[in-house]
């Protein structure tokens, strides 16, 4: 544990921003989780599941969490996904 104070404080703004962050990826991960679970079971709601997986994907990426090539990539494979 540091001793000096800005050290200290910068320790618990970092498990902050974690907690924050972790909370906003584990969210993104769900939503296309869940979009590919409607998917293959042929669910009738696939298409609200893909625009909310699609947004949490932008969040993240706007957020910093992911880099916009990975947020493209990713979308790009749910459109497909979506479209068979």
């Amino acid at each position: 544990m540091p001793i000096i104070k800005s050290a200290i404080e910068r320790v618990k703004t970092n498990e902050k921003a974690n907690a924050r962050n972790s909370a906003q990826l584990s969210k993104m991960r769900t939503a296309v989780k869940k979009f590919e679970k409607a998917k293959t079971a042929g669910a009738d709601n696939v298409e609200a599941l893909y625009r909310e997986a699609v947004s949490a994907v932008d969040k993240a990426q706007s957020k910093g969490l992911i880099k916009a090539n990975k947020a493209a990539r990713d979308k790009s494979r749910m459109a497909a996904r979506l479209a068979k």
